[in-house]
């Protein structure tokens, strides 16, 4: 056996920078490859947990505006939208930030960032608070929703293709579950402080972030090649499949995230009867988030399996029918019903997550095959930008939310607009990847 073979897989250099990464050798994999890979995608997952927790903090702060605040629903759903616009636009720069500034350094800056919002949300949140404060607290939570793009980017680089779609759906489903986590925080400083206290649940994170981003600090590792991941973003945009993976993941992602932060309020407006306290409401909003995070990694292993696009297909039309579930529950006022509908489009947003990511990395390993620098930098790049654009949906969903209120009293007409996107969804996907002549070109 030569030298090259016996040595470790991979050499941290001062910095923690790894000069020499190829997942792709099966014996340079085992030889300790996997090894520093799971630690930088545990590391990767804890932070960018405490990421979503961060960006979804205003789903649960605005359960806390009561009465005394004086604020009605339309203000409170733009609350909530805009920590998700902030995050959305941010995904393409933390995404370049991973090729600028290594993955385990930037890490290390995102996590700190987040002292930011959480600091300033313990302090400043009480009675007579302005409006426009809240405005300016909402919009810097948003720092956390860029950690999803930087963090994605980085693993990517880290596994072979083999391993994409569970390696990207356990560290998303892993982040993913800072929806639901921040959610129960909440419930609890409702529950037991009342709701009085919203500072509590901001404050519980702060030491949290300061761990993510020292362990970060010790156990992360940059590598050298995402350094010369150049011109991909430029690259990316050029690319036809760029826009409709972005189109796909604003319904699968965007579903999420604008669902994950819209349903309390949803379930206080169209059953104010039922829920008429915030810890009431409370009780359900962390299951559906909490559902569609731990079920995400599948999503990617079924793709594994089966193929992307044929699991992305089919769980549209799953949503389109969730939906119609929840339009037809709401009309006949039944909760059960309602919930049934609701939860399972949470569900399969969290299996389309797995999927639609799963599609990128195999779509341009096809389309260059025999180039695989370009394969990887083109689709870490279109990671970066499908999550900024699906994000973005995250924003439409509460907006279509607040307009159907305004406009109609109940929250039917949003239901409508998700009806109709998915079947669009439905449509793309099948034009694009499943028909034949489409099949013939780029099979995933």
């Amino acid at each position: 056996m030569t030298a090259t073979l016996e040595r470790p897989a991979a050499t941290s250099l001062n910095g923690h920078w790894i000069d020499d990464w190829r997942p792709e050798d099966r014996q340079f994999w085992d030889n300790g490859g996997s090894r520093i890979a799971r630690r930088n995608l545990i590391f990767s997952i804890f932070s960018e947990h405490i990421g979503f927790s961060v960006w979804s903090l205003w789903s649960v702060m605005v359960l806390f505006l009561g009465p005394a605040y004086g604020f009605d629903p339309a203000q409170k759903f733009l609350l909530t939208a805009v920590p998700t616009l902030v995050g959305a636009g941010l995904r393409i720069p933390y995404t370049f930030a991973v090729a600028r500034f290594g993955g385990r350094n930037w890490t290390i800056i995102s996590a700190s960032l987040l002292l930011i919002p959480a600091i300033l949300a313990a302090f400043m949140i009480k009675p007579g608070v302005s409006y426009e404060t809240l405005l300016v607290l909402s919009a810097l939570a948003g720092v956390g929703g860029g950690n999803f793009a930087s963090s994605m980017a980085n693993i990517n680089a880290f596994y072979p293709d083999r391993l994409k779609g569970w390696a990207l759906g356990v560290n998303a489903g892993g982040g993913n579950i800072g929806v639901p986590a921040v959610q129960l925080i909440g419930l609890f400083v409702l529950a037991v402080f009342g709701a009085g206290s919203p500072g509590l649940v901001a404050g519980v994170y702060i030491p949290l972030i300061v761990l993510a981003a020292a362990g970060s600090a010790i156990y992360m590792d940059n590598l050298t090649q995402a350094r010369n991941e150049k011109r991909g973003m430029r690259d990316a945009a050029t690319e036809g499949h760029t826009w409709v993976m972005s189109v796909l993941y604003i319904g699968t992602f965007g579903s999420f995230i604008g669902f994950g932060f819209a349903f309390g309020q949803v379930l206080q407006v169209q059953f104010a009867d039922t829920f008429d306290t915030p810890v009431k409401a409370a009780w359900l909003t962390f299951i559906g988030p909490l559902l569609g995070s731990l079920i995400r990694p599948f999503g990617g292993a079924l793709a594994d399996r089966f193929g992307g696009a044929r699991v992305t297909f089919v769980n549209f039309i799953g949503m389109a029918v969730g939906a119609s579930i929840v339009l037809f529950a709401a009309q006949q006022r039944s909760l059960p019903l309602y919930l049934i509908g609701f939860i399972s489009l949470f569900m399969l947003s969290g299996l389309g997550n797995g999927s639609t990511y799963k599609m990128i990395p195999a779509i341009f390993k096809q389309k260059y095959a025999g180039d695989e620098h370009r394969a990887r930098r083109i689709s870490g790049a279109v990671i970066g930008i499908a999550g900024a654009i699906g994000a973005v949906g995250g924003v439409l969903v509460n907006l279509a939310f607040r307009q159907s209120f305004l406009a109609y009293a109940d929250a039917d007409a949003a239901y409508l607009a998700f009806i109709g996107f998915y079947a669009l969804c439905v449509l793309v996907t099948w034009v694009v990847y499943l028909r034949s002549s489409a099949r013939t070109k780029i099979a995933v």
